[in-house]
Protein backbone atom coordinates (compact mmCIF):
# COMPACT_ATOMS: atom_id res chain seq x y z
CA UNK A 1 0.00 0.00 0.00
CA UNK A 2 3.13 2.72 0.35
CA UNK A 3 3.58 2.34 -3.23
CA UNK A 4 0.03 3.20 -3.84
CA UNK A 5 -0.02 6.31 -1.55
CA UNK A 6 3.27 7.28 -3.23
CA UNK A 7 1.66 7.09 -6.70
CA UNK A 8 -1.25 8.75 -5.50
CA UNK A 9 0.60 11.72 -3.74
CA UNK A 10 3.13 12.30 -6.72
CA UNK A 11 0.29 12.49 -9.71
CA UNK A 12 -1.66 14.99 -7.22
CA UNK A 13 1.84 16.96 -6.73
CA UNK A 14 2.39 16.89 -10.53
CA UNK A 15 -1.05 17.83 -11.63
CA UNK A 16 -0.27 20.26 -8.43
CA UNK A 17 2.51 22.19 -10.41
CA UNK A 18 0.74 25.78 -11.53
CA UNK A 19 2.43 26.24 -14.96
CA UNK A 20 0.49 29.17 -15.69
CA UNK A 21 1.16 30.84 -12.28
CA UNK A 22 5.15 30.07 -12.85
CA UNK A 23 5.47 31.21 -16.59
CA UNK A 24 3.54 34.67 -16.20
CA UNK A 25 5.53 35.23 -12.92
CA UNK A 26 8.74 34.37 -15.36
CA UNK A 27 7.69 36.52 -18.28
CA UNK A 28 5.78 38.80 -16.85
CA UNK A 29 6.52 39.27 -13.42
CA UNK A 30 2.86 39.28 -12.73
CA UNK A 31 0.15 36.94 -10.78
CA UNK A 32 -2.23 35.57 -13.46
CA UNK A 33 -4.73 35.19 -10.57
CA UNK A 34 -4.94 39.15 -10.75
CA UNK A 35 -5.30 39.66 -14.07
CA UNK A 36 -7.21 38.91 -17.62
CA UNK A 37 -10.17 36.44 -16.35
CA UNK A 38 -8.36 35.12 -13.01
CA UNK A 39 -8.12 31.83 -14.44
CA UNK A 40 -4.92 29.84 -13.59
CA UNK A 41 -4.98 28.54 -17.90
CA UNK A 42 -3.02 28.33 -20.89
CA UNK A 43 -6.29 30.85 -22.70
CA UNK A 44 -5.86 33.68 -19.61
CA UNK A 45 -1.96 33.16 -19.97
CA UNK A 46 -2.56 34.10 -23.69
CA UNK A 47 -4.80 37.35 -23.30
CA UNK A 48 -2.20 38.51 -20.17
CA UNK A 49 1.24 37.14 -21.36
CA UNK A 50 1.16 35.91 -25.14
CA UNK A 51 0.97 33.21 -27.78
CA UNK A 52 4.54 31.39 -26.97
CA UNK A 53 3.93 31.59 -23.25
CA UNK A 54 0.12 30.07 -23.54
CA UNK A 55 1.80 27.15 -26.04
CA UNK A 56 4.22 26.50 -23.40
CA UNK A 57 1.72 25.66 -20.71
CA UNK A 58 -0.89 23.89 -22.78
CA UNK A 59 1.92 21.42 -23.68
CA UNK A 60 3.20 21.46 -19.98
CA UNK A 61 -0.17 20.90 -18.63
CA UNK A 62 -0.96 18.19 -20.94
CA UNK A 63 2.28 16.64 -20.14
CA UNK A 64 1.05 16.21 -16.57
CA UNK A 65 -1.68 14.03 -17.47
CA UNK A 66 -0.07 12.19 -19.88
CA UNK A 67 2.92 11.76 -17.18
CA UNK A 68 0.54 10.72 -14.55
CA UNK A 69 -0.63 7.82 -16.42
CA UNK A 70 2.04 6.72 -18.64
CA UNK A 71 4.99 7.16 -16.52
CA UNK A 72 3.84 6.69 -12.75
CA UNK A 73 2.46 2.74 -13.43
CA UNK A 74 5.92 1.75 -14.35
CA UNK A 75 7.73 2.35 -11.38
CA UNK A 76 4.96 1.66 -8.68
CA UNK A 77 2.47 -0.66 -10.15
CA UNK A 78 2.94 -3.99 -8.53
CA UNK A 79 0.97 -7.41 -7.86
CA UNK A 80 -0.69 -5.65 -4.54
CA UNK A 81 -1.85 -3.13 -6.85
CA UNK A 82 -2.61 -5.32 -9.70
CA UNK A 83 -5.02 -7.67 -7.26
CA UNK A 84 -6.56 -4.20 -5.64
CA UNK A 85 -7.17 -2.24 -9.14
CA UNK A 86 -6.32 -3.47 -12.13
CA UNK A 87 -3.72 -1.58 -14.13
CA UNK A 88 -7.12 0.41 -15.64
CA UNK A 89 -8.38 1.32 -12.85
CA UNK A 90 -5.36 1.85 -11.64
CA UNK A 91 -4.39 4.62 -14.06
CA UNK A 92 -7.77 6.12 -14.25
CA UNK A 93 -7.37 6.50 -10.06
CA UNK A 94 -3.81 8.02 -11.06
CA UNK A 95 -5.34 10.25 -13.48
CA UNK A 96 -8.06 11.26 -11.05
CA UNK A 97 -5.17 12.85 -8.62
CA UNK A 98 -3.44 14.45 -11.50
CA UNK A 99 -6.33 16.23 -12.87
CA UNK A 100 -7.70 16.94 -8.67
CA UNK A 101 -3.87 18.84 -8.48
CA UNK A 102 -4.26 21.08 -11.14
CA UNK A 103 -7.97 22.28 -10.27
CA UNK A 104 -6.85 22.21 -6.58
CA UNK A 105 -3.24 22.59 -6.74
CA UNK A 106 -1.79 22.41 -3.10
CA UNK A 107 1.15 24.96 -3.98
CA UNK A 108 -1.65 28.04 -4.95
CA UNK A 109 -3.64 27.54 -1.86
CA UNK A 110 -5.81 24.11 -3.10
CA UNK A 111 -7.43 26.51 -6.14
CA UNK A 112 -6.10 26.32 -9.98
CA UNK A 113 -7.59 26.22 -13.44
CA UNK A 114 -10.38 23.85 -14.90
CA UNK A 115 -8.21 20.92 -15.44
CA UNK A 116 -9.02 20.45 -19.44
CA UNK A 117 -5.31 20.34 -20.99
CA UNK A 118 -4.51 17.95 -18.09
CA UNK A 119 -7.99 15.86 -18.92
CA UNK A 120 -6.42 15.56 -22.69
CA UNK A 121 -3.26 14.41 -21.37
CA UNK A 122 -5.01 11.50 -19.21
CA UNK A 123 -6.89 10.65 -22.76
CA UNK A 124 -4.35 10.49 -24.56
CA UNK A 125 -3.59 7.11 -22.63
CA UNK A 126 -7.01 5.92 -21.38
CA UNK A 127 -9.32 6.87 -24.65
CA UNK A 128 -7.11 8.21 -27.19
CA UNK A 129 -10.30 7.44 -29.67
CA UNK A 130 -12.61 9.49 -27.16
CA UNK A 131 -10.17 12.45 -26.86
CA UNK A 132 -9.81 12.66 -30.81
CA UNK A 133 -13.35 12.85 -31.07
CA UNK A 134 -13.72 15.33 -28.38
CA UNK A 135 -10.91 17.42 -29.97
CA UNK A 136 -12.70 17.81 -33.23
CA UNK A 137 -16.12 18.78 -31.51
CA UNK A 138 -13.74 21.49 -29.97
CA UNK A 139 -12.55 22.52 -32.91
CA UNK A 140 -15.82 22.76 -34.55
CA UNK A 141 -17.49 24.62 -31.92
CA UNK A 142 -14.66 27.34 -31.37
CA UNK A 143 -13.99 28.38 -34.88
CA UNK A 144 -17.24 29.98 -35.26
CA UNK A 145 -17.65 31.25 -31.94
CA UNK A 146 -13.64 31.37 -30.68
CA UNK A 147 -15.00 31.40 -27.39
CA UNK A 148 -12.67 28.45 -25.32
CA UNK A 149 -15.22 27.92 -22.39
CA UNK A 150 -18.12 27.23 -25.15
CA UNK A 151 -16.17 24.75 -27.05
CA UNK A 152 -14.61 23.37 -23.50
CA UNK A 153 -17.78 22.88 -22.18
CA UNK A 154 -19.64 21.03 -25.16
CA UNK A 155 -16.45 18.68 -26.10
CA UNK A 156 -16.82 17.76 -22.14
CA UNK A 157 -20.25 16.91 -22.47
CA UNK A 158 -19.58 14.94 -25.70
CA UNK A 159 -16.70 12.64 -23.41
CA UNK A 160 -19.25 9.79 -22.20
CA UNK A 161 -21.23 10.07 -25.45
CA UNK A 162 -18.19 9.26 -27.21
CA UNK A 163 -16.86 6.53 -24.68
CA UNK A 164 -20.22 4.46 -25.08
CA UNK A 165 -20.35 5.12 -29.27
CA UNK A 166 -16.81 3.34 -28.83
CA UNK A 167 -17.80 0.61 -26.88
CA UNK A 168 -15.17 1.94 -24.00
CA UNK A 169 -14.88 -0.09 -20.46
CA UNK A 170 -17.92 0.88 -18.23
CA UNK A 171 -14.83 2.58 -15.96
CA UNK A 172 -14.08 4.66 -18.70
CA UNK A 173 -17.70 5.69 -19.36
CA UNK A 174 -18.78 6.68 -15.36
CA UNK A 175 -14.50 8.29 -15.18
CA UNK A 176 -15.76 10.66 -18.72
CA UNK A 177 -18.95 10.88 -17.16
CA UNK A 178 -17.45 12.25 -13.83
CA UNK A 179 -14.90 14.65 -15.72
CA UNK A 180 -18.16 16.04 -17.90
CA UNK A 181 -19.96 17.10 -14.45
CA UNK A 182 -16.32 18.32 -12.77
CA UNK A 183 -15.67 20.31 -16.02
CA UNK A 184 -19.37 22.35 -16.28
CA UNK A 185 -19.11 22.87 -12.88
CA UNK A 186 -15.82 24.82 -12.94
CA UNK A 187 -16.75 26.94 -15.95
CA UNK A 188 -19.87 27.95 -13.69
CA UNK A 189 -18.55 31.53 -13.97
CA UNK A 190 -17.80 31.41 -17.35
CA UNK A 191 -21.87 30.26 -18.10
CA UNK A 192 -22.64 33.32 -16.03
CA UNK A 193 -20.78 35.77 -17.98
CA UNK A 194 -21.92 33.78 -21.36
CA UNK A 195 -25.94 34.50 -20.30
CA UNK A 196 -24.64 37.91 -19.65
CA UNK A 197 -23.25 38.11 -22.50
CA UNK A 198 -19.77 39.46 -21.37
CA UNK A 199 -18.04 36.37 -22.17
CA UNK A 200 -14.84 37.34 -24.02
CA UNK A 201 -13.51 35.73 -27.36
CA UNK A 202 -10.11 34.48 -27.81
CA UNK A 203 -8.95 36.80 -31.01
Amino acid sequence: MVNLMLSLLSAYLIGSIPTSFIFTKIFKRVDIREHGSGNVGATNVFRVVGKAPAILVLFIDIFKGYASVAFLPNIFFNNTIGVTFGLELYRIVLGVCAISGHIWSVFLKFKGGKGVATTAGVLIILAPKVLIASAIVWIIVFVPFRIVSVASIVSSIFLPVFAILFHQPISIVIFVALLCVAGTYKHKANIKRLIRGEERRLF
